[in-house]
């Protein structure tokens, strides 16, 4: 028999992973049905006359997204097909069948080879864990589920366990429409400007968020791409682990984030925020390369071990340039990321003293920003910008409009400090 299996990247991640029990979390168009269909034909060869289910929240759903594309994938495969009871039957005996949640007593009786479970978020919790998870047990059967979010339900907590990495059994992946291709990137940006936000962010970026949990809104947010006149550059910089050199990037790994800003008495205008994973060499040559890019009047490192690692090569690139520069030590002062972060952020943007310069780390940060705090979005170039609020603690005050002396003492008479 041959069964040839064309993979997207995000496909071949997960097909190689040999978690009994695969949770994804993925947008719209990525590719999820026809990754379900492999996989249900593949456990299907492999043991012969075995039955694997497909399951959609209800039988018409799953005839209309697996039926006429099962067939094309198991032409040649197949000695039988009934359209009926929406079921194929393979050269070696074993049997798929498309079935409905919304129909648990049809799913009754079956020992499972496999089965995947589509669209799970609307689906009743009962039906996995009173009808297919038992009838998996016999033949250690694999699961399956797969779906775009529906907000923070039963499938988000099913996520979550599986994302702890606790249970060895069960693996959780996100990915978003992004990750197909196939799909021009352009139709996706149509789309977020078609959409409200909420809607593409769920539909699309696979977010589990739920409506009305927003931290900072929209409307709040403003672009400008004209640089200020007036004002000093700061960077701060959310340092993350590492890469070693050579190895594969793990997309789901925090990465390091530097925001640049430019501070005036009305506020922030963010110029850029660089994200991303490198070798601790790599992330010492983009802060240096960020410095001598803005010649920032302030430099600000997250403390903890990765500043430390970072501080020797990023000493070097001083000694070899002859271009020096003090760091300051960010401190998260005792409180939590969270709190931190809202109490930096969320007031300014709120009040209007945040302004982002245009360019193509906005989407990527907007959906950090719009999604905070969610434990499945990276935070980290939200986290950067925060600690800006640490570094460039500016005082905007002309003291020869005091009047009283008693209200205003200079240290140094000539520059005013």
């Amino acid at each position: 028999m041959n069964f040839d299996i064309s993979l997207l990247p995000w496909q071949e991640k997960v097909w190689n992973d040999n978690s009994r029990f695969t949770v994804i979390a993925a947008g719209r168009r990525t590719g999820k049905s026809r990754f379900a269909a492999y996989k249900m034909i593949f456990a299907a060869l492999t043991r012969e006359k075995c039955d694997v289910f497909y399951i959609a929240p209800t039988q018409g759903q799953a005839r209309d997204i697996m039926w006429h594309l099962l067939l094309e994938l198991t032409e040649g495969l197949r000695t039988k097909s009934n359209v009926n009871n929406l079921q194929v039957e393979l050269v070696n005996g074993s049997r798929i069948s498309l079935k409905g949640s919304d129909r648990p007593d049809t799913m009754r009786g079956v020992a499972l080879r496999a089965v995947i479970l589509d669209e799970y978020a609307e689906m009743k919790p009962e039906v996995w864990d009173e009808i297919i998870l038992p009838a998996l047990a016999d033949l250690r059967g694999e699961a399956v589920f797969i779906g775009t979010p529906k907000g923070r339900n039963h499938f988000y907590d099913l996520y979550h366990y599986a994302d702890t990495g606790e249970d060895e059994a069960y693996k959780a992946w996100h990915f978003t429409t992004y990750d197909n291709p196939l799909v021009a990137k352009e139709e996706i940006d149509s789309a977020q400007n078609r959409m409200s936000s909420h809607a593409f962010r769920q539909e699309f970026m696979a977010s589990f968020e739920a409506i009305g949990s927003e931290v900072f809104k929209e409307e709040w947010v403003k672009i400008d791409d004209e640089e200020p006149m007036t004002g000093d550059f700061y960077i701060a910089c959310d340092l993350a682990g590492f890469e070693q050199a050579g190895a594969k990037r793990k997309r789901r790994r925090d990465n390091s984030a530097f925001a640049v800003v430019k501070v005036n008495e009305d506020g922030w205008w963010v110029a850029d925020i660089v994200a991303g994973r490198w070798t601790v060499e790599e992330t010492a040559q983009t802060i240096f390369d960020l410095i001598a890019e803005y010649n920032p009047v302030g430099v600000g490192i997250e403390m903890g071990i990765a500043k430390q690692a970072v501080m020797s090569p990023l000493f070097e690139l001083q000694k070899r340039s002859g271009r020096y520069f003090p760091i300051k030590e960010l401190t998260h002062g005792n409180q939590r990321k969270t709190d931190r972060i809202i109490w930096a952020l969320q007031g300014n943007f709120e009040q209007g003293r945040i302004t982002l310069n245009k360019g193509e780390w906005n989407r990527q940060f907007l959906d950090e920003l719009f999604q905070f705090p969610d434990k499945l979005t990276h935070d980290d170039m939200v986290d950067a910008l925060a600690y800006i609020d640490q570094l460039a603690k500016v005082s905007y005050v002309d003291y020869r409009d005091l009047d009283d002396e008693d209200d205003y003492a200079a240290l140094d008479e000539i520059s005013g400090y």
